[in-house]
C-alpha cells in the first residue's frame, strides 16, 4: 500500500518476530482451542479444526499473552485466558460471517458456506458458552466480568451496524462506534488482562486498556482501507466487500462528505441495492483517489497507533514493552 510508506519505516519487524518470544505460549493456546472444541458430537471438533487451520493471525491473544509477559506474569492462566479471548473473536466471526452472507474467510469458504446457517448459528453459540465455562474454571470475578462486558458490546456493535447497513448517511462518529465496540473493546480487554493477572496498580491496568483500545481502532481502520485497496488474493475475499454489504466505511464517509453530488448519488445507489458492478467500483475508486479520502483514513489509523504506543511510556523499557511498541507500526504496514 502506497500510502502507508511516508508513516512507517521500513524496519518494522514482522508479526513473526513480533511474537517470537511468545511464540511456545501461542502453541499452547492453539493446543487449548482443539482441546476444547472437543465433543462427542463430532461435527464440533470437525468444524473447529476447519477454522483453527484457517491462518488467523491471533493478534488478540498474543496482545494478552504479550501484556502479562510486560507485567511480569508468569503462571499458566495467561494461556487460558488467551485461548478465551480466541473462542469469543472466532464466535463473532462464524456469527459476522452469516449476517454479512460472506461466502469466503480468508481465502477459503466461510464455515455457513460449508455447513449452512442453522449449524453454524449454534457452533457460534457453543463457541460463545464455551469461552464462559473457561474462563469460569479460575475465581477472576473481575476478569470474567471484564470478558462479558467485552461480549456484551461486541454484540451491540453489531446490532448497531445492521441498523446502519444501506443508510448513505452514516457519519464518522457513528461509524467509530461501530469499530469501538465491534473491535477496540476486545483489544482493550485482551491487555488489561495482562495486567489484572499480575495484579499491577489500576493506573497501569488503565494504560494497557488504552493502548489495546488504540490499537484496535488502528487495526480496523487499516482492515477498511486494505478492503478499498487489497486484491482478491490478498484479502481472500471480494474486494469492496463492505460496500457490496451495504456497509460504509471512514474513506467512503469522507468521500461522502467530500464529493460532488455524483458521488453521493452512486454510492448511494450501491449501498441501498448491494450491487457493486466493474464500472461502478471503477468510478468509487477514481473518486477516492480524486479527494484523497483513502489517505484521510490511513492518516487517522497512523494517530491512533501512535497514541496506543504513547501509553505504554508508563512501563519502564523491556523487550516486551518493544514488541507492544512494534505491533501498531505493523498493523499500520499489514496487507492482509
Amino acid at each position: 500500500m502506497a500510502y502507508c510508506a511516508a508513516a512507517v519505516e521500513n524496519t518494522t519487524p514482522t508479526l513473526a518476530e513480533i511474537f517470537e518470544p511468545i511464540s511456545d505460549d501461542l502453541a499452547r493456546v492453539d493446543t487449548e482451542f482443539v482441546r476444547h472444541v472437543q465433543s462427542k458430537v463430532e461435527l464440533i471438533p470437525r468444524i473447529g479444526k476447519y477454522i483453527q487451520s484457517s491462518g488467523g493471525k491471533r493478534i488478540r491473544p498474543a496482545v494478552l499473552l504479550m501484556a502479562a509477559r510486560l507485567c511480569g506474569y508468569t503462571g499458566d492462566r495467561a494461556v487460558l485466558y488467551a485461548a478465551v479471548v480466541e473462542f469469543i473473536h472466532t464466535a463473532t466471526l462464524v456469527h459476522d460471517d452469516i449476517i454479512d452472507d460472506a461466502e469466503l474467510r480468508r481465502g477459503r469458504l466461510a464455515v455457513h458456506s460449508q455447513w449452512g446457517n442453522d449449524i453454524t448459528v449454534l457452533l457460534g453459540d457453543y463457541l460463545y458458552i464455551k469461552s464462559m465455562a473457561l474462563a469460569l474454571t479460575h475465581d477472576e470475578l473481575a476478569i470474567i466480568r471484564l470478558l462479558c462486558d467485552v461480549t456484551l458490546r461486541m454484540i451491540e456493535g453489531e446490532l448497531y451496524q445492521l441498523t446502519k447497513n444501506g443508510d448513505p448517511d452514516v457519519t464518522e462518529e457513528e461509524h467509530f462506534e461501530i469499530i469501538r465496540r465491534k473491535t477496540a473493546y476486545l483489544f482493550s480487554g485482551c491487555s488489561r488482562i495482562g495486567g489484572m493477572l499480575a495484579g499491577r496498580p489500576a493506573a497501569e491496568v488503565e494504560a494497557l486498556g488504552e493502548y489495546g483500545f488504540k490499537l484496535g481502532v488502528a487495526f480496523q481502520l487499516v482492515d477498511d482501507l486494505l478492503d478499498l485497496t487489497g486484491s482478491v488474493q490478498t484479502l481472500g475475499k471480494p474486494v469492496a466487500s463492505d460496500l457490496r454489504e451495504g456497509k460504509i466505511t471512514l474513506p467512503v464517509i469522507a468521500l461522502m462528505n467530500r464529493g460532488e453530488s455524483s458521488a453521493r448519488a452512486l454510492i448511494t445507489d450501491v449501498v441501498q441495492t448491494r450491487t457493486l458492478t466493474p464500472e461502478r467500483w471503477e468510478q468509487i475508486s477514481g473518486l477516492l483517489a480524486k479527494h484523497r479520502t483513502i489517505d484521510y483514513a490511513y492518516d487517522r489509523a497512523v494517530q491512533f497507533a501512535k497514541e496506543a504506543k504513547e501509553h505504554l511510556q508508563v512501563f519502564p523499557p523491556s523487550d516486551a514493552r518493544a514488541a507492544l511498541a512494534a505491533l501498531p507500526d505493523y498493523v499500520l504496514l499489514r496487507d492482509r
